[in-house]
């Protein structure tokens, strides 16, 4: 009897334990390799991302050599469908982490009735939910858990499985996205893997130089393929050993992702509310004036270049360095004090790598509502942290082209131009007067 490999954020051949397995479960040693196209998630305002995924089932069907069955609908349908028409011994998958994938698969192991569904693995390398303090709790600070990841380990890369007999199931056409950015990443495992050989070879030696440098290209670029897991971070810490400070700032990002992955394990509400209010409600625009905000916003046109710069970005490359997602976080929550949400839904709406964990979880970093929140109201300062991490204004006037004649880094601040440059908005905002604004918000909550 053959097994089913259903994959969802495991999209790849190696190091995949529930690959492994789905072929040791097997009779006869034949697995039936499954994408389904769940028309609840198909549907979300996501066109970046899908299109992305969509890549990427054809990158995983071409190492398949074709054998992807793709099969569209609601997986409580779909699945045990699939198990009965080629009388499957069991559905292999990967665990999953996130309150809906959690649900759902309750649901399917559920309408499968005997044919167990065997969960293997998880997209982390330490699963959320396994680590607890002293007393016993879930860990509310991250330098903590960050402790605690580093000396609880993880396994070694599995092995590969070696020849596997894929059957072959007759499946339909994989779905089109919705129009999405034309400067999406290469999709697929041996993008990712070719992606991470180079960084290791040339990049991660300036990783803790260059990382938040946004006019420079410091950063491994590998969130999409974690997102989907074309690769696992247990490849890449295979080869991040050792104490080199490099080394040790690329460990501590993967664990802050899998910090974050383990709040909403715990605490799943996280996902849509605040862990913590920092303050009023009455201190968030509402209305017409938060729609005009988040318009000038995602536009790219608040007068602040940096920030500008980076809805820009996101909007053509569905992808944003983690020092400007920052930075522009703090500009909608603490400038135009737009609640975190509606932030963190656009994000999920244009990022390929967006994922509920560390999406939502980042969001309310910057917002000061989440549990490793900063004892004092953090506000970012549009102008400095540009002058900081685009010191020559090179990414600025890479993506706001009304700004590509001003040389230097007074681009931060054409403002003080005279004349200003043609075409550009002047600020929407004096970001001193929203950053007291703020400040006084939150004394009146304390």
């Amino acid at each position: 009897m053959p097994t089913i490999l259903w994959l969802r954020r495991d999209l790849r051949l190696h190091d995949n334990p529930a690959l492994l397995a789905a072929v040791a479960d097997a009779d006869d040693g034949q697995v039936v390799p499954l994408v389904v196209v769940d028309r609840r998630l198909w549907s979300l305002d996501a066109a970046p991302r899908l299109e992305y995924l969509r890549r990427s089932w054809q990158r995983l069907d071409e190492d398949l050599g074709g054998a992807l069955v793709v099969r569209s609908g609601d997986p409580v349908d779909v699945v045990p469908a699939l198990a009965r028409q080629v009388q499957a011994r069991a559905v292999h998958v990967a665990a999953a982490t996130e309150p809906y994938g959690r649900r759902r698969d309750a649901a399917v192991a559920t309408a499968l009735g005997a044919v167990p569904l065997r969960a293997t693995g998880s997209p982390y390398a330490v699963g959320p939910g396994l680590l607890r303090t002293g007393a016993g709790t879930a860990y509310q600070v991250f330098t903590p858990y960050l402790r605690a990841w580093t000396a609880h380990g993880w396994p070694a890369p599995a092995p590969d499985p070696g020849p596997v007999s894929w059957l072959r199931v007759p499946g339909e056409p994989l779905p089109t996205a919705p129009s999405a950015p034309a400067r999406l990443p290469p999709a697929g495992e041996r993008a990712a893997r070719a992606r991470w050989a180079e960084f290791v070879a040339d990049g991660l030696h300036r990783y803790a130089r260059d990382r938040d440098r946004a006019d420079l290209p410091g950063t491994s670029r590998l969130s999409a393929a974690l997102r989907f897991g074309e690769l696992h971070p247990r490849t890449l810490l295979a080869d991040l050993a050792g104490e080199d400070p490099d080394v040790v700032r690329f460990r501590t990002q993967l664990a802050w992702r899998e910090f974050h992955a383990d709040v909403l394990w715990h605490q799943p509400r996280s996902a849509h509310e605040s862990l913590r209010a920092q303050v009023p409600d009455d201190a968030w625009v509402t209305g017409a004036a938060e729609r005009t905000a988040l318009t000038a916003w995602a536009d790219g046109r608040t007068g602040y270049p940096y920030v500008d710069a980076g809805m820009r970005q996101l909007r053509a490359e569905g992808w944003l360095p983690g020092r400007v997602r920052m930075a522009v976080a703090s500009f909608l929550v603490k400038d135009l004090h737009v609640r975190w949400q509606r932030g963190a839904a656009w994000f999920a709406a244009r990022l390929v790598d967006a994922e509920p964990a560390n999406n939502q979880l980042s969001w309310q970093w910057v917002a000061g509502t989440g549990l490793d929140a900063a004892p004092y109201v953090r506000v970012f300062n549009p102008v400095t942290q540009g002058l900081r991490f685009d010191p020559d204004g090179d990414y600025v006037r890479r993506w706001v082209p009304e700004l590509a004649g001003v040389p230097g880094p007074v681009v931060h601040r054409p403002w003080l131009l005279d004349p200003p440059p043609a075409g550009y908005p002047a600020p929407m905002v004096d970001h001193a007067a929203e950053r007291l604004v703020t400040l006084e918000a939150a004394a009146r909550l304390r």
